[in-house]
């Protein structure tokens, strides 16, 4: 795992090793262990190294082949590197080192940019072919690593994170209103967008070829929910634990210390369970974060499942210094993404990195196995969708003002307004609104006229459910929230907090074949009745505590409404004070004074709107 940065001049000119120093160096908490640099052809290629496979300086990059004609900065894990290698060798290939960085640059000698259909990994890499004046970039498929770019002045940039971009100073910081929009919508901003309108991200699974003085783009894999399903359960079950446990095997690579993060929920026990099956379980360390807040924490449940499958478990209690840690979360965050939930994951990855380098995570299993409540409250709403929604909307959304403001995880007032909220809309719009933090009247509200036009929040949405390829309900929203929800922000969160501390995060529950596999499941093997994730419940039945196995789903959330009127109140008064709001040219501060102050004395909940508006300021000022 590492971070990588580079300047492509589309002219030819010479790069400028300063420029390039600094969009590297800017990336050293990504890759703690080394720096490297090179520069040809009008190329600039940066590197930082944080040494998972071959520490020698054997894997240092950029990499090069014999003849120098082929140059890699690449970031991520091929898993079955050590299955190509021989291969390749076979061919007539001869390697220097044991990496998997020198895999792909002989890959792709031998099969060009379809060498991406013999990968099984997570990665973001740049290629430059001298002989063919190609630069190559590619995104893994499901879009666990990261890959920002941007076209300023005849000059290709590119970088692990934005902030390695800002470093050239050709770099346009000009704001993209129609980003924010989305936003405001979700909290966090979906590629190909970013806050940047002249920046964008790879799209998972996608690739950019720059040859000639053209750009292009195009897709290289997809879920395909097309596939025929497979439906006997015990057919079912006997693959998922096949490709289950190969996964989570593959991920067990390293020369470098590793464990897991362990929440105590089904997933990451599962992953957990399944590491003890290949090594021993007093070897397999797990890792837990608890709040001093009871509902919030989830340390109990971690160390239940720990003592049963007999880990050496490490957990701690935090009481997050909020207004000092915030601002680092969003420098380190910076696309931006308001996801609450990166406090936790933060502190879990400081604390695991003190003691491993690599932690297998349980993310996704959500995603392709269906555990989010919404798909339950989509087909509870799909019957009431005739109903005129701006009638449902009058008649219904005042009952869920009768029952008092909670500071519990989840509150019942929350869970009741979100999903009256729907009810009257096409299932697939319902879906969205679930998911939604501003509402387009609220957006209306809180951004200047000058701003706002319009809400794209369904329009993109149903982008992606024109692509999922299925008629059946429950897939098209599995493709969506894994195709759309989970790269833009489960997976950046997790991306972001654990390399802010040189952490290696892996996804078993990502492998794409398993992904694959998830989709040509039968929904009813997914969601049974009111159960989620129903194979993996079955499977892990004697495996697991009964706890973990009923617990219901709650997510790795904070009291971010208590926080806001209480550790955060004087940062988020501050930061949100009119003449900043002013300043930064979007907002309609009026609206936002009486938000923080129906919000501060209990009269309304705007939790995660304030947190959202509050990231988005602590970014303008660190980026804008």
């Amino acid at each position: 795992m590492c971070g990588i940065a580079g300047i492509f001049h589309l002219d030819g000119r010479a790069t400028d090793r300063d420029t390039l120093h600094r969009m590297t160096k800017i990336l050293a908490h990504r890759g703690p262990d080394g720096q490297g640099l090179h520069q040809q052809d009008g190329i600039g290629f940066g590197h930082r190294r944080l040494s998972i496979v071959d520490l020698s300086e054997q894997g240092t990059q950029p990499m090069t082949n014999e003849d120098g004609s082929i140059w890699l900065t690449y970031n991520g894990e091929i898993y079955n590197h050590l299955d190509l290698h021989p291969e390749l060798e076979a061919k007539g290939h001869r390697f220097q080192s044991k990496t998997d960085t020198e895999v792909l640059i002989h890959g792709y000698e031998e099969y060009g940019i379809d060498v991406l259909h013999q990968l099984n990994g997570m990665f973001a890499f740049a290629l430059y072919d001298a002989n063919h004046k190609r630069l190559w970039l590619a995104r893994d498929r499901i879009g666990i690593k990261p890959l920002f770019y941007g076209v300023f002045e005849n000059t290709l940039l590119f970088g692990s994170e934005v902030k390695a971009i800002l470093e050239h100073p050709a770099a346009r910081r000009e704001l993209d209103h129609e980003a924010l929009d989305l936003f405001l919508s979700l909290n966090y901003t979906p590629a190909p967008y970013t806050l940047f309108k002249h920046i964008r991200q790879l799209m998972p699974g996608e690739q950019l070829v720059v040859q000639a003085g053209n750009i292009h783009l195009s897709t290289y894999w997809d879920i395909d929910y097309s596939q025929p399903q497979i439906t006997d359960e015990q057919i079912a079950q006997q693959e998922f634990e096949r490709l289950f446990h190969d996964a989570v095997n593959k991920r067990l690579m390293a020369d470098v210390p590793l464990g897991a993060f362990l929440s105590g929920g089904v997933d990451s026990s599962a992953v957990v369970s399944s590491m003890t099956r290949h090594m021993p379980q007093e070897m397999v360390k797990t890792f837990s974060m608890g709040f001093a807040e009871a509902s919030f924490n989830e340390a109990p449940y971690a160390k239940e499942v720990a003592q049963h499958l007999k880990t050496q478990h490490y957990q701690k209690t935090v009481t997050p210094d909020l207004a000092d840690i915030l601002p680092q979360i969003v420098w380190h965050g910076e696309d931006p993404l308001a996801d609450s939930s990166m406090v936790p994951v933060y502190y879990l990855s400081k604390m695991t990195r003190e003691h491993v380098t690599v932690a297998l995570a349980g993310d996704g299993a959500d995603e392709i196995l269906a555990g989010y409540p919404t798909y339950l409250a989509t087909q509870w709403a799909k019957p009431l969708s005739f109903l005129p929604h701006h009638l449902t909307q009058k008649a219904l959304a005042p009952l869920s003002t009768l029952i008092p403001i909670s500071d519990e995880k989840i509150s019942r007032p929350e869970k009741l307004q979100r999903f009256l909220q729907g009810v009257g809309l096409p299932w697939q719009e319902a879906h969205a609104v679930w998911r939604q933090i501003h509402t387009a009247k609220q957006k209306q509200a809180v951004l200047h006229p000058d701003v706002f036009r319009h809400s794209k929040l369904f329009e993109t949405y149903h982008t992606y459910y024109a692509k999922s390829r299925t008629n059946n309900m429950l897939d098209a929203l599995l493709y969506v929230d894994t195709r759309f929800y989970l790269p833009n922000d489960m997976l950046v969160k997790v991306d972001r907090m654990t390399m802010a501390h040189g952490l290696e995060a892996r996804v078993p529950f990502l492998d794409h074949e398993f992904v694959q596999f998830s989709a040509q499941l039968a929904p009813n093997l997914k969601l049974n009745g009111r159960v989620g994730k129903y194979i993996l419940r079955q499977i892990m039945k004697s495996r697991l505590p009964t706890t973990t196995l009923t617990r219901k789903k709650e997510g790795f959330n904070i009291p971010v409404s208590k926080w806001l009127r209480e550790d955060l109140a004087d940062l988020l008064h501050d930061t949100l004070n009119p003449t900043a709001l002013n300043h930064a040219g979007v907002w309609q501060p009026k609206t936002i004074e009486t938000m923080l102050h129906k919000h501060h004395h209990k009269q309304a909940d705007y939790g995660y709107q304030l947190w959202g508006i509050l990231t988005f300021m602590l970014w303008w000022e660190k980026f804008v």
